[in-house]
């Protein structure tokens, strides 16, 4: 299954962040933490290559801590700054503003030896669709300043809020890259929900989200579902359409309803705390 997804508006985002990167001391990427990797967009590098840099492993409440923790150290070595956030938890915000200014400590002291004082440090905000952008600026600016939604392409364009004296944030469209030169990153922000589900064979992402999750999380399926992990995928799915009794007219399993119903477990942390990446990777 070959999986992409970059509407007309991408390509217009794109340009104007380029354009927009000329006016902007530090950039804030958010990933999710249960896909770090897949949900990196490397077009964020390129055309944030002289910036400096703040990465917010975004959703960690849903991720592996253990995970999280290697993610941390793979961007420490890489002289990338990282915390990881729950942006449903205001408690987490309060680190972030400090956090930039140590990060931009360079920027403001020129400012200062040219006597230019209090100029707010200016953010730009990027990261794929569906990553949870307008909830992070929504609970740090502590007021709805930004349309919310649990599905890709809500902002459709870019936007300026002031945060405080200190920090302006640029809000721009979540945007992904024109081709996925590795399949399982296609599918691993299929599964997130970083791509639009009506362009998804949903039955093909749930046998490798049952794959992976037989192999790095083994009995959490038993758990969840009160199946036997032991069987192969396909018979997974219809396990669960069992257990959940997903049946079609003449008692066949509705394995469509199964596979929504795994993914949205996935989605919405029922399946316990699971990270799809590995630094290794």
């Amino acid at each position: 299954m070959e999986i992409q997804w970059y509407p007309g508006h991408m390509t217009k985002a794109k340009r104007a962040m380029a354009e927009d990167i000329k006016l902007i001391d530090i950039v804030i990427e958010l990933l999710d933490a249960r896909a770090p990797l897949s949900s990196k967009n490397p077009d964020i590098d390129e055309l944030a290559k002289n910036k400096f840099r703040l990465i917010i492993l975004n959703k960690a409440d849903l991720a592996d801590k253990s995970v999280t923790a290697r993610w941390k150290s793979y961007y420490g070595e890489k002289d990338i700054k990282t915390i990881d956030l729950n942006s449903r938890d205001s408690g987490g915000f309060k680190q972030i503003t400090p956090i930039i200014k140590e990060v931009c400590k360079e920027k403001i002291e020129r400012d200062r030896k040219r006597g230019i004082k209090n100029r707010p440090v200016r953010a730009m905000i990027v990261g794929i669709p569906n990553v949870g952008k307008s909830t992070f600026i929504n609970s740090f600016a502590k007021k709805a300043c930004t349309k919310v939604g649990n599905k890709p392409g809500v902002t459709k364009g870019k936007q300026w809020i002031k945060l405080n004296k200190e920090v302006e944030l640029l809000d721009t469209p979540g945007i992904l890259w024109p081709k996925f030169e590795d399949e399982r990153i296609g599918k691993r922000l299929a599964i997130l929900g970083s791509i639009k589900d009506e362009i998804l064979n949903i039955t093909e992402l749930s046998l490798g989200l049952l794959d992976q999750l037989k192999s790095d999380y083994p009995g959490v399926l038993k758990e969840r579902y009160e199946i036997n992990e032991d069987l192969d995928s396909p018979l997974l799915l219809a396990e669960i359409a069992d257990k959940r009794q997903c049946i079609k007219k003449g008692g066949e399993p509705d394995i469509d309803k199964a596979c929504l119903i795994l993914i949205d477990d996935f989605r919405s942390g029922k399946l316990g705390r699971i990270t799809l990446d590995r630094p290794e990777e």
